[in-house]
């Protein structure tokens, strides 16, 4: 018919707290809303991005990837936990070919029965990431910085959607979630931990990728900054668990902002500090 639909965060419409809400307050306070949006103050409403049919299509790749994961590991940790009970070895992976023929030998016949149950379930789903995996790895960039891996890049590529949407390095921080809360006023200012907006899965990827940053690229320009900090630290050393999170997320968020200059070609990898 013509007309444009806006999808929009949900927010607190009753801002008076008169403790009254009926479907006609709040049609009228989005109305209200939507005139100033549409005059040029954008601060109205929080528009969501909605992703193509293509890119939904792209992305839930990676998201299924994701579920078989989580199912394997909760059948694996479900075995280990039966063996923990019993006093009786528990490897991570049980339910391997190698591990398996190793276990089977000192366990009694009704753990193996019970651990029998679920091991075809485990060996199948395992078979399912792996096909998953090779489906994404295979869409990768064959020119990536060294560390970031061609999971992670395609994972990352297809969450965001678009890496052109974001028109500074404010807004892609802001939507990674990696950025520090704040309470000030007048002169006083009291920042907090950071505010977890954005897309979850696009925050752990980064948080991931800068730890590999770390051990490849130790040259990389946040990481040499805070080596002292996040190199691995020897036997008895006392180093504070709070400050080496601080860091791997300033790194993180940084890191964020580097990915998005090299995809959208305002940079290139070997002026933001990159091994390719």
């Amino acid at each position: 018919m013509g007309a444009h639909c806006y999808v929009i965060a949900p927010r607190k419409l009753d801002e008076q707290c008169s403790r009254v809400k009926t479907d006609p307050r709040d049609a009228t306070t989005l109305c209200q809303r939507l005139s100033r949006y549409l005059e040029g103050n954008t601060c109205e409403l929080a528009v969501i991005r909605v992703p193509s049919q293509e890119e939904e299509q792209a992305r839930h790749v990676s998201r299924q990837r994701e579920q078989l994961v989580h199912h394997r590991q909760k059948l694996e940790a479900q075995g280990r936990s039966l063996l923990i009970n019993h006093a009786l070895p528990a490897p991570a992976h049980w339910w391997k070919e190698q591990t398996w023929r190793r276990l089977s030998r000192h366990l009694p016949a009704w753990i193996t029965t019970r651990l029998q149950m679920a091991r075809p379930a485990l060996l199948s789903l395992q078979e399912q990431i792996n096909a998953l995996t090779s489906e994404l790895e295979a869409a990768a960039s064959s020119s990536l910085p060294r560390g970031v891996g061609k999971l992670t890049s395609v994972m990352l590529t297809r969450e965001i959607c678009d890496w052109h949407r974001f028109n500074n390095r404010r807004a892609i921080s802001s939507y990674t979630g990696l950025c520090p809360g704040e309470r000030s006023s007048g002169s006083k200012r009291a920042p907090g931990s950071v505010t977890k907006r954005g897309n979850p899965r696009v925050r752990v990827a980064l948080v991931e990728c800068a730890w590999r940053m770390v051990r490849f690229q130790p040259q990389y320009p946040p990481v040499q900054k805070r080596l002292g900090i996040l190199a691995p630290q020897p036997r008895g050393s006392r180093a504070i668990g709070a400050v080496r999170k601080k860091a791997i997320v300033a790194v993180a968020r940084r890191l964020a902002v580097d990915l998005w200059r090299l995809h959208t070609s305002r940079c290139t990898a070997e002026q933001l500090g990159f091994t390719i």
